[in-house]
């Protein structure tokens, strides 16, 4: 928007209400910097405390090179072309999507692949996944690495050296390929993890060729699995020299001032240890330590982070650590590497709706920034933006004026509403549905929020954990105006936003910590003869992580170090982390864990060590947000208007407020909408929010929900999706449930297998995007266990057919089939 391009603003500020000032060191400059795909934000911390924060276009090549070096000149007032003064500077601490971009856009440095000979195609081959299997056109993914070389080597599981690197041989190959430009190596030996000399003989020969970028899997992922293992060293060398060029342009343009980068594992790290495969998800990893760090100043700890955008939402999970995916993909790649685990789903403000003939939609599908929704004065289609504006929860005299030819018309009311009415218009056609315009938007509203919901049981519930006892933590551009929908939905009665909510990104860098972790295959079994080995490895491994952050000038006072050992079941493929005990206590977490997640636990199984992590964490003087200054509450909130809005299944008269004019104390019961420069908080009947002494506003349930209520058997389009959506989440969560415990690596990996759920009578309700062949089939299965069980089914029972002549598709598939029962004890599902 034009207001928040090139435009600073001081949050905190020395004088006047609401005074704010940041209690940390004082007389140099910090700079928190978002370098996101669209918009870059800054955080800065003045010399006397205070933060403003600034907001440039990430690529404007006409007027600067690099916003995030923009931004600084512009706060500090210095002319282009002059030198940045290294000593104003304390400290530039940021996030960057250079090397998402890069691996979206398949955009790195050309790179080779050394391998093993007889396994030129192992990556390229996989798992034998389908991610996308009812595509009409399915297109495989483009590989990284431009080119294999062969190494004739092989060292078995058990270290015995079958055959030795032929050095001579390797040499013209890996020269040839020096030779035709490609400078960038990503060397990935069978058992390399283990056994690296092969590796580091035919690293040595690659740095002696000249080869500028050497990555090995045995120092860049040194676990199990041959084909994450190899992901992980591909990408580390297809991103780390496009990044070194960044981070070398950033650090030459600062004239030698400390710069530190934000990992994808949450934690800062030095500029010139920053490497492509800790950088995937630098940037929002940076929202979720700004969330945790930011509800922690609120006294909240148990928090789900939730980041809506235009495009996408994002959304995270914290009760007191810090989530990590060890193992995970990111635009069609895998990765082995610790990861915030952070689930993103394609809803956002921009998200299209649309009716497809019998169901009301939402995305995936975005109208994205250009031409976006459609009350952005640019023909863009319906978005859920647009569904805000015709229900009245975003008021065009409200909302910068940044539209049209001149950049300065209001949010388009008028064409939202003509759509929205003709839409209705064409819904009534096809189904004899009769809906105003505002009760249309409002299904489409509601969907949205469901599908926003469902993204946070993926990260939560279906992970084992009561959300209901949690704070949804709200941030990004169309978070507030969402919170409490979405916290209905999961049945939260807690909402925080704080005060620099649409540049939390940014404030995350500058109250993160410096990490190092480390990790080590060990495949052990758990017991007392193995700890000693244990013991000295993660002795080893914290060794080096504290040397990493000594390297960076941290004290040892200021370090703590985590001990973790990953353990699964033997023969199971899903290790869980728990911290570093007795076997006995290992033991008692693990199952905790397990049960947690799966419901169960096998003790009769052993417990394997699959591998010794550490995290050496370097704690940062953190930035305390000290009460606000000015007038205690009392009096009235000043109401900028009161406007007509659509909520809760009713039109309501609806103050509109500036937050700016709240001071500590003050509440405001729903419905409400509280506007700011940067966002809109929209407060639902049965909500109140409250604004605290340090500037968040809270927003609290203060009337109980209404109790579930029938819908009826007529088919109601808002409803049928709503409950599609729900279904199929339920048959998607059995799938990660299967994967997870799975012992065979046809399911595990391959994902050879298919959850649904049928009706009464056996018919398909919903499906996850599983293998389709057996969804034809299980129908038949599900009618023969009625047939010859009808009557005698109870709650606990579970069939289990094979037979060819009754839904049976290959010799090996067994289908399980479970009937769910209402409190009648009639089924109702299966």
């Amino acid at each position: 928007l034009k207001n928040q391009i090139g435009v600073s603003r001081v949050y905190f500020k020395v004088t006047g209400k609401n005074t704010i000032k940041t209690t940390c060191s004082k007389g140099r400059w910090q700079f928190w910097i978002d370098r996101g795909g669209t918009f870059t934000d800054v955080v800065a911390r003045r010399p006397d405390g205070s933060l403003v924060t600034h907001k440039l276009l990430s690529e404007n090549p006409e007027h600067y090179r690099d916003a995030a070096i923009q931004a600084i000149r512009e706060l500090m007032k210095i002319e282009p072309g002059a030198p940045i003064p290294r000593d104003a500077i304390e400290v530039v601490k940021m996030g960057t999507t250079v090397a998402t971009n890069a691996l979206l856009e398949r955009a790195g440095d050309r790179t080779l692949l050394v391998t093993t000979k007889g396994f030129r195609d192992g990556l390229r081959i996989g798992y034998q996944t389908r991610p996308r299997l009812f595509d009409l056109k399915i297109e495989l993914p483009e590989m990284l690495y431009e080119r294999v070389v062969e190494a004739d080597e092989r060292v078995m599981a058990e270290g015995k050296v079958r055959q030795e690197l032929d050095l001579a041989a390797l040499r013209p190959l890996l020269q040839a390929a020096h030779d035709d430009g490609i400078h960038s190596v990503a060397i990935v030996f069978m058992h390399g993890y283990r056994f690296p000399a092969h590796e580091t003989a035919a690293a040595a020969l690659a740095r002696e060729i000249g080869f500028s970028q050497i990555s090995t899997s045995y120092e860049t992922s040194p676990l199990m699995k041959f084909v994450s293992r190899g992901d992980t060293t591909v990408v580390d060398a297809y991103l780390s020299p496009l990044l070194r060029r960044y981070v070398d342009h950033v650090a030459a343009e600062l004239g030698g001032t400390r710069l530190m980068f934000m990992q994808s594992s949450g934690g800062l790290t030095g500029a010139h240890l920053f490497q492509g495969k800790d950088a995937i998800l630098s940037g929002p990893a940076g929202g979720i330590v700004g969330a945790v760090e930011t509800a922690g100043q609120a006294g909240l700890d148990k928090i789900i982070s939730f980041d809506m955008g235009g495009t996408s939402t994002d959304v995270a999970h914290y009760n007191g650590v810090y989530e990590r995916a060890f193992e995970t993909q990111v635009a069609g790649v895998r990765m082995r590497a610790p990861i915030m685990l952070i689930h993103t789903v394609a809803a956002g403000g921009g998200s299209i709706c649309f009716f497809d003939g019998s169901r009301y939609r939402v995305g995936p599908e975005s109208a994205g920034a250009n031409p976006g929704p459609a009350c952005y004065r640019r023909g863009g289609p319906l978005c859920v933006t647009d569904c805000n504006v015709m229900l009245g929860k975003l008021q065009p005299e409200h909302f910068p004026h940044v539209f049209g030819k001149n950049q300065d018309a209001p949010l388009d009311a008028d064409v939202v509403r003509a759509k929205f009415a003709a839409l209705a218009k064409e819904i009534h056609a096809a189904t004899g549905d009769e809906r105003s315009p505002v009760e249309v938007a409002d299904g489409y509203l509601k969907i949205a929020v469901e599908n926003m919901a469902n993204a946070i049981k993926k990260i939560s519930v279906q992970r084992g954990y009561d959300v209901t006892g949690y704070t949804l933590n709200c941030f990004g551009g169309a978070g507030g105006q969402h919170a409490c929908l979405v916290a209905d939905a999961l049945g939260m009665t807690k909402v925080l936003i704080h005060p620099l909510a649409g540049v939390l990104s940014a404030y995350g860098m500058g109250l993160a910590d410096i990490r190092a972790l480390r990790e080590r295959a060990v495949e052990a079994t758990l017991d007392d003869a193995m700890m000693p080995a244990l013991a000295a490895e993660l002795d080893d491994l914290a060794g080096q992580a504290v040397a990493e952050l000594r390297e960076q000038d941290i004290p040892e006072a200021r370090i703590e170090i985590v001990r973790r050992a990953h353990l699964r079941y033997e023969g199971s493929d899903t290790p869980h982390a728990v911290e570093f005990g007795t076997p006995a206590e290992m033991t008692a977490r693990f199952e905790t864990a397990h049960h947690q997640h799966y419901g169960f636990i096998m003790p009769e199984k052993y417990l394997i060590v699959e591998a010794a992590a550490v995290e050496a964490i370097g704690l940062m003087a953190k930035t305390q947000e000290p009460d606000l200054n000015g007038a205690a509450a009392g009096g009235s909130t000043p109401e900028l208007a009161v406007v007509s809005a659509y909520m809760d299944g009713a039109e309501r008269d609806t103050p509109v407020i500036d937050r700016d004019a709240l001071r500590p104390g003050d509440t405001v019961a729903g419905p409400a909408v509280i506007r700011e420069q940067t966002a809109t908080t929209v407060v639902e009947p049965g909500w109140q929010a409250e604004m605290t002494p340090k500037g968040h506003l809270i927003l609290t349930r203060i009337v109980a929900m209404r109790q579930n209520f029938a819908v009826g058997t007529q088919c109601d389009p808002v409803m049928l999706e709503v409950f599609n959506n729900l279904f199929m989440s339920i048959a998607e969560q059995m799938g990660i449930t299967l994967q997870n415990t799975a012992y065979s690596v046809n399911i595990k990996e391959r994902l050879d297998f298919s959850c649904a759920i049928f009706n009464p009578n056996g018919m398909l309700v919903a499906n996850a995007p599983h293998i389709p062949i057996h969804l034809g089939s299980m129908s038949e299965s599900i009618r023969t266990v009625l047939t010859e069980n009808r009557g005698v089914m109870k709650p606990g029972d579970v069939y289990v057919v094979n037979a060819p002549y009754n839904g049976g598709t290959h010799l090996p598939d067994v289908t399980a089939i479970t009937p769910v029962f209402d409190k009648a004890a009639d089924s109702i599902l299966f």
